[in-house]
């Protein structure tokens, strides 16, 4: 059984390339995704605060290493930052905020990391990278598979309000969000 829900050091830091410059101010499109609840959820139909976060592959413990995978600069980390937002999940809430991890991950993975890790909200299925190539996000292929960048964005009403590009160190992302929502509240 491998680690995941912690973060080897020595890590290659992910540097922004300007690849999310042009959110801000951006309406969240109308593209249903499938939740691992089975319902499909819009997120730019969302009233109040959103906070999504992408990510490229929440790994298995069981599963094999993947080679290669700790060299891509800000691909290690979808556990420990699945994790910080559940464990800050109550306080997100109290600052309003709903929220949602999307990735291309089959449903069936999506729902295995959500029972496994026990997250108290939803995941969203991207595969078809609707939502995704909508908004231009930044991508990369690992092993033949296209994948999303880690990184995280604030809907307020629909609108992005706020990104962030690249959500790095992943396991402090939660953090991040829940101070920037203090600076700024709606």
């Amino acid at each position: 059984m491998k680690d995941l829900s912690t973060l080897p050091e020595h890590l290659p830091i992910p540097v922004d390339d300007g690849a999310c410059a042009h959110l801000p101010g951006t309406r969240m499109p109308s593209l249903p995704l499938l939740a691992t609840s089975g319902d499909l959820v819009d997120l730019g139909a969302r009233p109040g605060t959103t906070v999504i976060y992408f990510y490229p592959m929440i790994g298995r413990p069981d599963g094999p290493p993947l080679a290669g995978w700790n060299e891509i600069p800000g691909a290690r980390g979808c556990t420990p930052q699945s994790c910080a937002f559940r464990d800050r999940h109550a306080e997100l809430k109290r600052h309003g905020a709903e929220v949602f991890g999307a990735s291309a991950q089959s449903p069936e993975e999506q729902r295995e990391a959500k029972a496994r890790l026990g997250l108290p909200f939803e995941l969203l299925h991207d595969g078809r990278f609707t939502l995704s190539d909508a908004l231009r996000l930044p991508t990369f292929a690992y092993a033949g598979t296209r994948r999303i960048k880690r990184l995280t964005l604030v809907s307020i009403g629909g609108v992005i309000r706020k990104v962030f590009y690249p959500a790095y160190p992943p396991d402090r992302n939660a953090d991040d969000v829940i101070g920037w929502l203090e600076r700024h509240r709606p």
